[in-house]
């Protein structure tokens, strides 16, 4: 079997690695689908250890499809003189862009605007600001190309007013003195870790998604495994939970690490580990809002705001604030949404307003939690925890560095294991990315072969790298599934087809929110795609026009709701709102763990 082939996560292959979770022992069971989960899973599985994952949702269903969608050292943390936090992350964005997953992650130039300064003292103000910005970026570009690894990304450059205005035409000139152009990458969040999960299962890894971890197996003072409910089975099945035994246990659950450290109360261990929430919102607006071929990084009171490029749209985000309530589904608020407005606004010559926002999306930071009362203080350090012989728990970190975490505690357990080797994913490209810059030099041969656009083929390898020929295999096939999708014409069906097929998306919400992202960038929330998108899935999936109408009504209900959150005053009031729609693979509402210990969110 072909690395491609070992790596779909098909229907058939759910209900195989389900059997396998059930009668196998594993050396390492992963809690947690988000990226570090999934991370996790591709450097101990390459180890040549035999791995499982379980995810309580769906891949990136949490923290990791949620984010600014940026693979970055983090310029603010030269500020804060945590180099060995951007040295860790700059060598990271080199490997990713130029190794490991290009086909992912690539450069998108953004601007530092230089404040304008008037009066006597504007002309040494203004100097001033551009050495001390420009040293920063300097600085930045250094630690890049002295220890990144593989730089990736351009060097900066120094503009003056005019030449920031030819980038940034929306910028109003009599808000900048001029610019620093840097450049960072960017990432389909979602799409790396669903990579990442097929990569690990292309190594031989067990992975099954709508797989909720619901308690820890022990023998005397030892995790020997844990207790697994199939939320796509019968609530009344017998099958519906069972047992999967492990040698090593490893939690990367983000904010609910602390349901895990909560079940092991009845030993009388300390938990160890704290995690602290923060929320973070985004708005995305369509691209014909702002004029600009460049983003921008704006300083706060609090924190730095990203105006970010998005192929048709532009992210804007995010928020930094503490987040006590629901931690499935946090909800934005009108608050979190004016916020946003009144930061980005002053340095815009057509200030936006409420109905330009196409999308707006709500994520959870896990941070570990410290003495700060802000959580924008709070370390982006992770930590790797082990409260029991046999359970290792991996909290905190960034997103761009979700290799160095997984190797970290992968390492750990591999103590438990004798005979292992060392992590090998500085060196293992992802699915998708062997022969992908020959095939994106070539791309107008294969589009000219299927008899589609460029365009079209140039979305397709963006997303899925040289495993864009199995989705062209799909058109070939059925020339229907060549069709744009109603209400968003960029995505073809056949992309709805492979998620179902090739990526385990299992309900119509995977599909509009993670596979594509159609929830959030289009004006109807993908309300006017989802009955093609349903049938098309469940064509793959064998849903009946019963099961159908359910996928469509929640998924409406979902939209409906969300929209409700963001015309609330407050978190509360929105979380309320958003509370309103049951979750679509049958959940009580999450805060219930604060109550019942003896059970376990393993979503990341």
């Amino acid at each position: 079997m072909s690395r491609y082939a070992a790596g779909q996560l098909s229907p058939s292959r759910r209900q195989a690695d389900l059997r396998r979770l059930r009668a196998e022992r594993f050396d390492v069971l992963v809690i947690g689908g988000g990226v570090t989960g999934a991370g996790a899973a591709v450097d101990a599985a390459s180890r040549g250890l035999k791995v499982a994952l379980v995810e309580a949702r769906d891949l990136a269903a949490g923290t990791s499809s949620r984010s600014s969608k940026l693979i970055h050292g983090g310029l603010r943390y030269l500020e804060q003189l945590e180099f060995h936090l951007v040295h860790e992350a700059l060598t990271e964005r080199g490997l990713l862009a130029t190794r490991l997953a290009p086909h992912l992650v690539r450069p998108v130039p953004i601007l530092v605007p230089l404040p304008a300064a008037g009066g006597v003292t504007g002309l040494p103000q203004r100097a001033w600001r551009r050495s001390y910005y420009g040293a920063g970026v300097a600085a930045y570009d250094a630690f890049a190309g002295a220890f990144g690894g593989g730089r990736g990304m351009p060097l900066h450059r120094h503009l003056t007013r005019e030449g920031a205005r030819r980038l940034f035409p929306s910028l109003r000139a009599d808000a900048v003195a001029g610019a620093i152009r840097y450049y960072d990458g960017q990432v389909d969040d979602a799409r790396l870790v669903v990579t990442l999960a097929r990569t690990a299962a292309s190594l031989g890894a067990t992975v099954v998604t709508s797989a909720r971890a619901v308690g820890l197996l022990r023998q005397a003072r030892e995790v020997t495994g844990v207790r697994v409910r199939d939320m796509e089975a019968h609530p009344a099945s017998p099958d519906a939970e069972f047992e999967v035994s492990a040698r090593t246990v490893i939690g990367a659950t983000g904010v609910w690490s602390d349901d895990m450290s909560r079940m092991l109360g009845d030993v009388g261990l300390r938990p160890g580990l704290r995690v602290r929430a923060s929320k973070g919102v985004h708005l995305v607006v369509p691209r014909s809002a702002i004029t600009g071929e460049a983003g921008l990084i704006l300083r706060t009171a609090t924190s730095v705001l990203f105006v970010l490029p998005w192929g048709g749209h532009w992210i804007i985000g995010t928020t930094d604030t503490d987040w006590r309530l629901d931690r499935a589904h946090p909800a934005a608020s009108a608050r979190d949404i004016e916020y946003l407005l009144d930061q980005v606004n002053p340095v815009l010559d057509r200030p936006l307003s409420t109905s330009d926002i196409e999308g707006v999306y709500a994520g959870l930071r896990p941070l570990l939690s410290g003495e700060a009362d802000s959580t924008s203080k709070l370390s982006r350090e992770h930590a790797v925890f082990e409260p029991m012989l046999g359970l290792l728990l991996v909290a905190g970190g960034k997103y761009t560095t979700y290799r160095v975490m997984a190797a970290d505690v992968v390492d750990k357990a591999a103590r438990r294991l004798p005979g292992t080797r060392a992590s090998r994913t500085a060196d293992l490209p992802l699915l998708g990315a062997d022969g992908y810059p020959a095939m994106w030099r070539d791309r107008a041969d294969l589009a000219r072969r299927h008899g589609l656009p460029v365009g079209v083929v140039e979305h397709l390898l963006e997303r899925y790298g040289v495993l864009t020929v199995e989705v062209l295999a799909l058109v070939e096939a059925d020339p229907l599934l060549a069709t744009p999708l109603a209400g968003a014409p960029e995505y073809l069906a056949a992309e709805v087809a492979y998620a179902a097929r090739a990526e385990g998306a299992l309900h119509l919400d995977d599909v509009l929110t993670r596979r594509t992202r159609i929830s959030i960038e289009t004006k109807h929330r993908g309300t006017e795609t989802a009955e093609q998108a349903a049938e098309i899935m469940g064509a793959v999936l064998g849903w009946d026009a019963a099961a159908r109408s359910r996928e469509v009504e929640h998924y409406l209900a979902r939209v409906e709701a969300e929209r409700q959150s963001q015309r609330m005053p407050d978190d509360a009031t929105a979380d309320a709102a958003r509370l309103g729609v049951p979750d679509v693979r049958g959940f009580a509402a999450d805060r219930d763990v604060e109550t019942d210990p003896a059970r376990l969110n393993s979503s990341s």
